[in-house]
């Protein structure tokens, strides 16, 4: 087994400010030396080379049903108030392999249709509008509060028909599961905050189901509410846990979409001025930026059985962690993969994962990208980055900025 203890290489240094602000130089550093490693650091197989990655979210050796965490883990006397949220954790798609990821997301597929994403593009529209509304007169656009965070959420409470005075509480609630999912939770305290929130989430949920049985709507929930009812039946846990589910994730990647490609844009003026010219060349910001600035970071599996991948034996129960945004830069793949380039001939870039768990909801992410992108752009003849200095959020798995302040005229 390579060990990287001698070498001092391990993606907890991701933890560090250095590599915070700049992790690319050590992905390509262990991809040239060590692409498939134990990492002791974080107690997992790491790999960062593109076929490795591709190979490996294809592989049914590597399973997503895996347990985050375990309620025997807890004090008995919370045991019985965590199980729920744990539970439902375990139903949601990302954690599941065929036969059951395959039934159920064939049903959330009938109600996340490119109908319903594309019959969104206009609500989309309107509320960019609403949000640059709001600040311009202000003479500066800060684009994760005031555009890329907000977005999303009024966005995915709409196709989900959740009343937009509920929107900050969801937002609270949202955030606390997508920082477990980050990685981000340090804390017993934290952690027993974060599960409540799935409870509260779970309980929301559980009473708008039963108001939308007895008066129907025509949105997302209720969509996932017919799926549910006809034939090939979701179960109550099943349907709450994937509600939560499409909730948390069609936040923070679109959020970090937005917000990384603007940060392009300002770093390669030349190619601001293209994209000025000619709008349509927004779509290929967009896919450039889920390339060189991968809002999702990795993927993680747990090896089923024993496996050999790039040269290495994987035992059965060890965690195999897939960097996509070192396989997004293995130069193997992509021509120049440090340089951001729009006019980049091959981007088959992998940020929406590869395989059957390929992101849902791909499609409404890159929707909202290029519509805010070029609505700020259109707005905006002049803009000029004042970010002093860029804080990056903390984590394994994301990619995206804490804020970023922009003079607009």
């Amino acid at each position: 087994m390579l060990h990287t203890e001698g070498t001092g290489l391990s993606l907890s240094l991701l933890f560090q400010a250095e590599y915070i602000a700049n992790p690319y130089p050590l992905y390509h550093q262990l991809r040239s030396t060590q692409p498939v490693y134990w990492d002791a650091g974080i107690d997992n197989w790491v790999l960062t080379r593109y076929d490795h990655v591709i190979a490996a979210l294809q592989d049914p050796r590597l399973t997503s049903e895996r347990v985050i965490l375990d309620p025997e883990e807890f004090p008995e006397e919370i045991r019985k108030r965590v199980q729920p949220p744990l539970e439902a954790l375990t139903k949601q798609m990302i954690f599941l392999d065929p036969p059951h990821h395959t039934r159920l997301r064939r049903l959330v597929a009938r109600a996340f249709t490119p109908r319903m994403v594309e019959h969104m593009r206009s609500h989309i529209q309107q509320c960019v509008d609403h949000l640059l509304d709001k600040v311009q007169e202000q003479g500066q656009l800060e684009i994760i509060r005031d555009l890329a965070y907000p977005l999303p959420g009024l966005v995915i409470i709409e196709m989900l028909g959740i009343p937009l005075e509920d929107r900050q509480q969801f937002m609270q609630w949202t955030d606390d599961y997508g920082s477990l999912l980050d990685g981000k939770i340090r804390t017993y305290k934290e952690l027993l905050r974060v599960l409540q929130s799935v409870s509260n989430l779970m309980d929301y949920f559980r009473k708008t189901i039963a108001l939308r049985r007895a008066t129907p709507r025509d949105d997302l929930l209720q969509a996932l509410i017919t799926a549910e009812e006809q034939g090939d039946v979701l179960s109550e846990t099943e349907l709450l846990a994937n509600c939560v589910l499409l909730l948390v994730t069609g936040h923070g990647t679109t959020t970090h979409l937005i917000g990384n490609g603007l940060l392009e844009l300002l770093q390669h003026p030349d190619q601001l001025q293209q994209v000025r010219k000619n709008l349509s060349l927004v779509e290929r910001v967009v896919q450039e930026t889920l390339r060189h600035e991968s809002p999702v970071q990795a993927a993680a599996r747990l090896a089923k059985e024993d496996l050999e991948l790039g040269g290495q034996e994987i035992k059965a129960g060890q965690g195999v962690f897939m960097c996509l945004s070192a396989a997004n830069r293995d130069p193997a793949y992509f021509s120049e993969p440090d340089r951001f380039d729009i006019y980049r001939s091959f981007n088959r870039h992998i940020a929406f994962g590869h395989g059957i768990h390929v992101c849902l909801g791909a499609a409404l992410a890159r929707i909202q990208g290029q519509i805010a992108l070029q609505t700020v752009l259109q707005r905006f003849p002049i803009l000029q980055l004042e970010t002093q200095e860029l804080e990056w959020e903390r984590g394994l798995s994301v990619r995206g900025l804490k804020s970023l302040s922009i003079g607009i005229k």
